[in-house]
């Protein structure tokens, strides 16, 4: 298609643009229409680069991996903005916010969605690398917006420990550089995604190895995984509803796909080590872990937080079992946790301005003084369980399957963190959503549309997968190998 080399700088330049835009909008209902209307553009232009995808570049890349995560992350964006517009007002009238912070919020929230685009799109390593810091220094001072003691020490201990991260995936960077140069030579190639790949089976194997270690553990630290995943319940309890909604919904995603397409490198060496045992080792440890401490958690934004470092658990399991069929369930389940997951995000924001308190033990009755809201987290806790006929089930369903041909102990400690995920899902959902209200009745309206909008596609999921979309799916498993 003419033009379509436009589409990738497009959907970069979009959210800078309405970023600066919204640095010098001083009023909250201007900014968050603009805000609506830069991620619905944004959007927009996502959805044609998966119709007219252009050719490759030597800073940007678009292939069948990277195009479906734009278009989810896009969407995921556009749906949250929407979310957030209601949400803030409520902060603004309540006086937690202040214009100022509004205004702030609004431009640092254009900010990630570039920051996260970028790393998507990006063919060159470091400037991967740079788009993954970017995105946490946005979402760093969107954590402690508020200003609270709190928010600063989650938005310090977020900046601590996912900057130690980041400098660790930086050496491994660095050290994979160093193995490619006597292969591509010392120009650009050798940072270039698209150079790389190719000429992967001739790059020295034991650098290769040293240099996933560290960009394993220091991407790893970004996804949440054990146990370098304590930044992330602070972050989540902390910060605003919305950007809880991005962070497990599409953050987490944007980090573990940096991991995913150094795997690609990995086992298109035939020398390199199985990179599939190390993360089978921390998937399932994450796992567990997670799971357990479900049931410990007193704060209903920590609890989420802590399911969502579970599913994180689980889809990189299903990554490190690997195979046509476990990568395949990965990528559906990236696809739908982070769906499901921001839908709930979106009822608790609610949740906790009409109770207003995040403490579980004063949460009941939701079903009875806010049934729209009520039957939506129910809803959306179900899904997020795994239990049919939502799309969650599907994808739990074919990685343990697959998990049980290929290794049964492995596939039985799997089921277990599932059954004790389960567990904690089930008791809290009972204690919020039933029992005596403790909350005065009230109607959230349209305010809940972006929240079931979610839960329908999770549904559908479910039920139905269109053929082009399994067709993409099943391509991009057989590159992950």
């Amino acid at each position: 298609m003419p033009g379509a080399e436009i589409l990738a700088p497009l959907v970069l330049a979009l959210p800078v643009l309405f970023a600066a835009v919204l640095l010098a909008v001083p009023g909250y209902r201007a900014a968050a229409r603009i805000n609506v209307a830069g991620s619905g553009l944004t959007l927009a232009a996502a959805v044609a680069l998966v119709l007219h995808r252009p050719e490759t570049t030597p800073l940007l890349l678009v292939d069948d991996f990277n195009v479906y995560l734009v278009l989810l992350t896009a969407f995921v964006g556009f749906t949250t903005s929407l979310f957030s517009a209601g949400y803030i007002r409520h902060e603004l009238e309540d006086g937690r916010l202040s214009p100022l912070h509004l205004r702030f919020y609004h431009a640092m929230y254009q900010a990630f969605m570039f920051t996260m685009l970028l790393a998507l799109l990006a063919n060159n390593l470091g400037v991967l690398w740079v788009a993954v810091e970017g995105a946490t220094l946005t979402t760093v001072l969107m954590v402690s917006l508020y200003r609270t003691h709190a928010a600063i020490e989650a938005a310090w201990k977020y900046f601590i420990l996912c900057g130690v991260g980041i400098a660790l995936a930086l050496f491994g960077t660095i050290l994979l550089f160093m193995a490619a140069q006597p292969v591509l030579g010392e120009g650009d190639a050798a940072m270039s995604w698209s150079a790389l790949l190719p000429a992967a089976a001739r790059i020295d194997p034991d650098l290769l190895d040293l240099a996933f270690v560290f960009l394993l553990i220091g991407y790893g630290t970004k996804v949440g995984l054990v146990p370098l995943h304590a930044w992330l319940p602070d972050a989540h309890a902390e910060g605003p509803t919305p950007i809880s909604a991005v962070l497990s919904g599409l953050l987490l995603n944007v980090a573990l796909y940096a991991v995913l397409r150094f795997k690609m490198l990995l086992a298109a060496n035939g020398e390199a080590l199985a990179p599939g045992q190390l993360m089978i080792v921390m998937g399932l440890g994450t796992l567990l872990l997670a799971a357990l401490m479900l049931y410990r958690r007193r704060d209903i934004k920590r609890f989420f937080a802590y399911s969502s470092i579970e599913h994180m658990g689980i889809i990189t399991f299903a990554f490190g079992m690997g195979g046509p069929i476990a990568n395949f369930a990965g990528l559906l389940h990236m696809t739908l946790h982070s769906l499901t997951k921001s839908a709930i995000f979106f009822a608790v924001g609610h949740v906790t301005q009409a109770t207003g308190t995040q403490k579980l033990a004063d949460i009941r009755g939701l079903t009875a003084s806010h049934p729209a809201l009520g039957w939506g987290l129910l809803l959306g806790v179900v899904a997020i369980a795994g239990l049919p006929p939502f799309g969650v089930f599907m994808s739990e369903f074919l990685i343990a399957t697959t998990s049980f041909a290929r290794a049964p102990w492995l596939a039985a400690v799997f089921v277990v963190g599932l059954l004790l995920g389960f567990g904690a899902l089930m008791l809290r959902l009972h204690e919020l959503c039933f029992g005596e209200p403790t909350a005065p009745p009230g109607r959230a309206g349209a305010a809940l549309v972006p929240l079931y909008l979610h839960l329908a596609l999770v549904l559908v999921a479910g039920l139905w997968l269109p053929a082009p979309l399994v067709a993409w799916f099943q391509t991009v498993a057989t590159l992950l190998g």
